[in-house]
């Protein structure tokens, strides 16, 4: 079992598969080009990894990118963390522009589906929707918010847990909020909102320039329209969110809010980037280098050994709010 010094278990692993993205949403980065670097881990290292984690204590796994979907094979890999041992819960999070192709692939190979489906979607308007994404400036642009749409009431009829993504944005998107939050009303599903700071601390550029809708804000937005959001406190894929119900809504709303409501108690969570670090905290730079520890020949025991030191100094707090004070008043490794 993975503690840190703070006593909380580690059981869950962010795992970024590709540094690759198909769009160049404004709160993000452009769009890079569609080719791995020879420092990216490889499928079978991922694998590898992934069962010495399970063997100390994680249990759920989320894939991300970049755009996950974009690095071929993605079925069968899913597939691989799905088999080992003592996982128990498997999340895929895209942008949705290449669900089509995947579940088609996922057919056509007999491989099981993950868990749960994150998908980023970020207005349902197809001007504003190009206008966040920089969609309309790329290539054989052929996806509609609708289309998106569509791959969602799918992967509700294969049982998939489905989560949206989105991030509100003034003069952008704010007047999408309640069309998002809409799609909870008609559908079995989970639409969250997350706050600048967290899109910023998630995403590997942030464009500082921006306004942002803080959680509050969304919160009151939603209210107004629908009514008083009242806390869920059923069991849902661990993590950063707050879940809400409201009266007549099939699905639920969650709010990602790390400026008003701290989540680092209850932390929980690694991140394993494309190029082999791991990260026991997103917003501090402390990493393992497992890509070069695998490659220098070091065996799954010494991998252990590393990853417990590491474990060991996850800070108590992020930096990205000042609910948790100053970060002089955080531990001296931070």
């Amino acid at each position: 079992m993975l503690v840190d010094a703070f006593g909380r278990k580690l059981d869950y692993l962010r795992i970024s598969v590709t540094g690759m993205c198909n769009l160049k949403c404004v709160y993000c980065m452009s769009a890079k080009e569609n080719t791995e670097k020879k420092d990216t881990l490889t499928y079978e290292e991922i694998i590898r990894i992934v069962n010495v984690m399970a063997n100390l204590g994680v249990r759920n796994i989320k894939v991300t990118g970049g755009e996950p979907l974009l690095r071929k094979g993605m079925p069968l890999f899913i597939q691989k963390l799905k088999n080992i041992s003592r996982i128990e819960s498997v999340t895929l999070t895209t942008n949705g522009i290449l669900l089509g192709a995947y579940l088609d692939e996922h057919d056509k190979s007999g491989c099981v589906l993950p868990n749960i489906i994150n998908i980023s979607l970020d207005a349902i308007d197809n001007n504003i929707f190009r206008r966040i994404t920089g969609f309309e400036d790329i290539k054989n642009n052929n996806v509609r918010t609708e289309t998106i749409l569509k791959y969602i009431d799918l992967l509700l009829e294969k049982n998939i847990i489905v989560k949206i993504n989105f991030v509100p944005i003034r003069s952008f998107n704010e007047k999408e909020i309640i069309k998002i939050a809409a799609i909870a009303k008609d559908k079995n599903i989970i639409v969250r909102f997350i706050d600048w700071n967290v899109s910023q601390l998630m995403l590997p550029v942030a464009e500082s320039s921006l306004k942002y809708v803080s959680g509050p804000q969304t919160a009151a937005l939603i209210e107004k329209t629908y009514g008083t959001l009242s806390s869920y406190n059923g069991n849902i894929e661990p993590g950063s969110s707050v879940y809400y119900t409201l009266k007549g809504f099939k699905g639920m709303i969650g709010l990602i809010n790390a400026v008003n409501h701290g989540f680092c108690e209850t932390c929980n969570r690694m991140r394993l980037t494309s190029d082999g670090l791991l990260k026991p905290c997103l917003s501090n730079d402390l990493s393992l280098n497992l890509r070069k520890l695998i490659r220098s020949g070091n065996n799954d025991d010494e991998l252990i050994k590393y990853i417990k030191e590491i474990v060991e100094k996850k800070p108590g707090f992020q930096s990205i709010s000042r609910i948790y004070g100053t970060p002089k008043s955080y531990p001296s490794y931070y």
